[in-house]
């Protein structure tokens, strides 16, 4: 019993160790910033955290986010792909890739990243509406109107609007 204690206690030491208070201080800095409009002060604030905690996944893909705002596209990218690198599983970064890539016309990249999403989160109707507007694209109605009837079940108002346009 005192085994498992010393190691209980040895491993909150150890997780405590690893986040870093003051990169989270930033990171809900930044949020108050974006939200207010501040969008540089934002990635300002989300360079801070990311500098404390080079790990710090949600800080690169808000980062990502406000970057895409201000039109710095190839920033954005760098930051959500460093996103996926440091947590494969996330599948927000994936459908934020997607929407990256469909608005730089990029539609092969943007259905690769929404069928990533959907894989990770079955529900994301936002990718499967966007792989749906990247099926339109490339001219593939019938994978299309799948997408958006898909995204419909979910609860997408957008997709609607779509199928009623694309799928007659």
């Amino acid at each position: 019993m005192k085994k498992l204690i010393l190691i209980a206690l040895l491993l909150s030491s150890f997780v405590g160790w690893s986040q870093d208070p003051i990169a989270y201080d930033f990171f809900d800095q930044a949020l108050k910033k974006a939200a207010s409009g501040n969008i540089k002060g934002s990635i300002d604030d989300y360079t801070k955290a990311i500098k404390r905690d080079p790990l710090f996944a949600e800080a690169y893909l808000n980062r990502a986010l406000s970057k895409q705002k201000i039109g710095d596209i190839k920033g954005a990218l760098v930051d959500v792909n460093t996103t996926i690198s440091i947590d494969p599983k996330r599948g927000d970064a994936y459908t934020t890739r997607a929407d990256i890539n469909y608005k730089s016309k990029n539609y092969k990249g943007t259905i690769e990243d929404c069928t990533q999403s959907i894989i990770l989160n079955p529900k994301d109707y936002i990718a499967y509406n966007l792989r749906g507007l990247s099926y339109i694209h490339i001219e593939d109605k019938k994978n299309a109107c799948a997408d958006f009837s898909k995204a419909i079940q979910y609860g997408s108002q957008s997709a609607a609007k779509n199928k009623k346009m694309f799928c007659k």
